[in-house]
């Protein structure tokens, strides 16, 4: 069976790895570099602390390969285990958090509620005043995303996998029959698949719309920054993220901290092959005086380094789409933010999607497409980071 996967970041290398280890032959189609989309821009994080079961679930189904990843893939990740501590001013947020660690730890999940005062002993400059509870889990960490794309092409292509960069796909046709193939088509060649995987991230919706299924995923413009706090931090801060407020920080090397946050959204259409990688002035500023605000790291003699844009692909509840959208087309796209963590996990559903006709790694019938036509908005996943 040949598949085609559309997408050559994190999540089509582990669902190109996923089908190949079971016998598939695979081709994957980029339009640029491997992993020089929103992979190459992502802030790394991985953490089980999520609001829904489904991304609960992907993430302790994923968390083993990050464990593992030296290992398997001969790639070290950096991966970092310094927790994830989330922060309430508001009480409807706090009554929050008890929902979800208890929903957390029925699954497994290491995660507990803390108060304040507790939550400081994490984070030692936290101004704990402002706050109402805080949730904790201290296995959830961080990874490199750029060193977990060289293990993982590496792997593909050592399992015989036909990596394409700078490759786009131009067209897609569906089968003429019921056993037919797809045809895939690119500036050089026009390919056959019995299966055709969307892994396009901010460009899957365009994507979709090659093979008739119209994806409710939209590229939203990110930003973080880079600074040397007035007041340093320890490397083993957790990920703080002050979810009231919309922003997030956590400890990097030399002193520096990472500063992020969603406050200041730009367009939710802009377009994915024309815009702003650098950090807009405004953004940075405000973001670094919302962390101020949170914690006395960072004070008035707080030094900006550098920083970046990305895009997320985001959905209207903010979940991915995993799902064959129509017979032969499958789609993994959508994730909100939450692509690079749950990739192990994904690529794992979209192989027995395509192989066995249902993914049983993790239920991911959450993830269906059909999910957006129901007048019943489901729950929306509530993050920063």
């Amino acid at each position: 069976m040949h598949t085609v996967v559309i997408g050559g970041g994190v999540v089509g290398l582990s669902c190109a790895l996923a089908l190949a280890e079971r016998g598939g032959d695979v081709t994957v189609c980029e339009a640029g570099t491997l992993g020089g989309g929103s992979t190459g821009r992502a802030a790394g994080g991985i953490r089980a602390q999520f609001s829904t079961p489904v991304n609960v679930d992907l993430s302790l189904a994923s968390v083993p390969v990050w464990e593992s990843f030296e290992e398997r893939f001969g790639v070290d990740v950096d991966y970092r285990k310094n927790g994830y501590l989330f922060l309430a001013r508001e009480e409807e947020t706090a009554a929050a958090f008890e929902a979800n660690v208890e929903m957390q730890t029925a699954r497994g999940v290491d995660s507990r509620t803390l108060s304040p005062a507790e939550a400081r002993e994490h984070c030692p400059q936290l101004r704990a005043e402002a706050f109402v509870a805080a949730t904790y889990c201290p296995d959830d960490g961080v990874a490199d995303p750029h060193s977990a794309v060289q293990g993982y092409s590496r792997a593909v292509e050592e399992r015989g996998v036909d990596v394409r960069t700078r490759t786009p796909v131009t067209g897609l046709s569906p089968p003429e029959s019921a056993d037919g193939p797809w045809r895939v088509e690119t500036p050089g060649e026009t390919l056959s698949a019995d299966y055709v995987v969307n892994a396009a991230g901010a460009w899957a919706r365009r994507v979709g719309r090659l093979a008739g299924v119209e994806l409710p995923i939209a590229p939203r413009r990110r930003q973080a920054t880079v600074v040397e706090p007035e007041t340093a931090m320890a490397e083993s801060v957790p990920l703080t993220v002050d979810l009231d407020r919309g922003v997030y920080f956590r400890p990097e090397r030399e002193g520096t901290a990472l500063v992020g946050g969603h406050f200041a959204d730009a367009d939710p259409d802009v377009d994915p092959d024309d815009f702003s990688e650098s950090p807009d002035l405004a953004w940075t500023a405000e973001a670094v005086e919302r962390a101020a605000d949170a914690a006395a790291y960072f004070g008035p003699e707080t030094r900006v380094r550098n920083g970046w844009a990305g895009l997320y692909a985001v959905t209207p509840d903010h979940h991915a789409v995993v799902d064959e959208a129509r017979p032969g087309f499958v789609v993994a796209a959508g994730f909100s933010g939450h692509g690079f963590q749950h990739a192990p996990a994904t690529g794992e559903c979209v192989a027995e999607l395509c192989l066995d006709g249902a993914a049983s790694h993790v239920d991911v019938s959450a993830l269906s497409l059909e999910r957006f036509e129901s007048d019943e908005p489901g729950t929306v996943e509530q993050n920063v980071a």
